[in-house]
């Protein structure tokens, strides 16, 4: 990379933290959200904008059926895993791969000649070599896997030109980046779908169906969490490290909302009968980060001068319109083994993940055995609940899934969202949901920084969550 393309790159790492940062001027910081001497609310970001004029919305944009899916991946670290699911969905092909890095392409034009025979067009080598690629008229949906902070830049481009684009986690930054995406899809009636594979996981599938089929009975809370342990990923050189320990510097918050939040609003309804209405959050100190890079002194110890800002562990509390309440918990730098949390409360079951444990308040009802009022169901009444609600994209895939990317649910996730391009049906979520769900990361950092004020949530549907309905359980499979 030349001198020209290294200042553009850290321009637009630098571009996506100070949008944040701008947002924040005026804010408090290390202030308690009681004390007389807290500043008060920020400006609010959660204000619901005007639709403009001519822009229509999205929540369910259907397009016409296409015989054949034609793919572009842009990204070939992550975008290899949906190369890979690609590949082996027979209606589907791979026209072009891009990456900065050329051999990242030309590896993955190889992968793809060896198993169908034919060599999709290469791109590479240059930042700005995305551009042409998008540009093809031979091309339906562009897949998205960059650092953060080319995620709306080229997410916009694709559907500027009249593709979809499937845009990796989270989907954006900054609200006002959220708003770009949401107006863009609306304006030129192309969807923008976030990949959240975590919501087409086994377990989050079966909570899934669970709640659409009301056996939690009404819905009253739920915990998600992203904690997983990436302090080596973090100070990784070619990979992750070399942006995303950025936002450690400069942020506190939640920085990765989505793997958790996913699953858990799509059982709520957020979006589709439900909303979310404001958050408070609070951090934990700065520790685990510092401690080990200067206990292990990564990379010759280039980091040394590093200062990190966000808490280890980073709590937020959302509330909905309809007065129910999500916990939702990120800590990627203590030494712990991985969980998402994955809860749902209701009136009539729970369910808590890692491991995955159901109560139910009539077991019989269920052919069960009868348990106590402090018991979770034992393992074979799981299991059969497992028979009777296991959601129908699992039984269709779960053979087929097998081997792929995170348990399975990347091949899901990919199959699903190309079936519904191939039927012209609306996906699973749309840019409303990426919009939503990626926003947390900004108004968390938001409340943090005023002390724990709340912070009200951006309505990105302009009130049409009144009255959408929760898609349907993939019934046209």
């Amino acid at each position: 990379m030349n001198n020209s393309n290294l200042s553009r790159r850290n321009f637009l790492k630098a571009s996506a933290l100070a949008g944040v940062g701008a947002s924040l001027a005026g804010c408090a910081t290390g202030q308690s959200a009681g004390s007389a001497s807290a500043a008060s609310s920020p400006p609010d970001i959660g204000q619901t904008r005007p639709r403009p004029a001519g822009q229509k919305p999205v929540h369910n944009l259907t397009t016409k059926p296409l015989p054949r899916v034609r793919v572009a991946v842009i990204g070939l670290r992550r975008g290899m895993t949906h190369v890979q699911s690609c590949l082996g969905l027979e209606f589907v092909e791979v026209v072009a791969v891009c990456d900065l890095r050329n051999e990242r392409a030309v590896q993955a034009a190889d992968v793809c000649e060896k198993k169908r025979g034919k060599r999709p067009a290469i791109y590479g080598g240059t930042e700005n070599i995305w551009e042409q690629m998008v540009a093809r008229d031979d091309i339906d949906v562009v897949y998205i896997a960059t650092p953060w902070n080319w995620h709306v830049p080229m997410a916009v481009r694709t559907m500027e030109h009249g593709k979809a684009a499937f845009v990796e986690v989270s989907a954006a930054v900054t609200v006002e980046d959220c708003w770009r995406l949401v107006d863009t899809s609306e304006r030129t009636q192309r969807h923008c779908v976030m990949l959240e594979n975590c919501c087409y996981g086994e377990n989050e599938l079966f909570v899934l169906n669970l709640a659409r089929q009301g056996v939690f009975g009404e819905l009253t809370h739920a915990e998600c969490a992203y904690l997983h342990d990436l302090r080596g990923v973090l100070f990784s050189l070619g990979g992750e490290g070399d942006w995303r320990r950025d936002y450690h510097q400069h942020l506190d918050g939640n920085l990765y909302p989505t793997h958790g939040l996913g699953p858990v609003a799509q059982y709520l309804g957020i979006g589709r009968g439900d909303q979310f209405k404001f958050l408070v959050s609070v951090s934990s100190p700065e520790r685990g980060l510092k401690k080990y890079r200067d206990e292990r002194h990564p990379n010759s110890d280039q980091h040394a001068a590093e200062k990190y800002v966000c808490g280890d562990m980073n709590t937020s509390i959302i509330k909905t319109e309809l007065g129910r309440t999500i916990m939702i918990q990120h800590d990627v730098v203590s030494p712990r083994p991985y969980s998402r949390i994955n809860a749902l409360y209701g009136t009539g079951g729970t369910f808590f993940d890692y491991p995955a444990r159901l109560a139910i308040n009539e077991p019989k009802s269920y052919g069960l055995k009868a348990s106590g009022p402090h018991e979770w169901l034992a393992d074979a009444d799981l299991a059969i609940m497992r028979q009777k609600f296991t959601h129908p994209l699992w039984k269709k895939l779960a053979e087929r899934a097998k081997g792929g990317g995170h348990g399975g649910m990347d091949f899901v996730m990919n199959w699903r969202l190309m079936d519904c391009l191939r039927q012209g049906l609306t996906p699973d979520s749309v840019v409303y949901d990426a919009a939503a769900w990626s926003c947390i990361l900004e108004t968390s950092v938001r409340s943090v920084a005023t002390g724990s004020l709340p912070v009200n949530l951006p309505d990105f549907t302009r009130g049409l969550w009144k009255t959408m309905k929760p898609l349907g359980i993939a019934e046209k499979i």
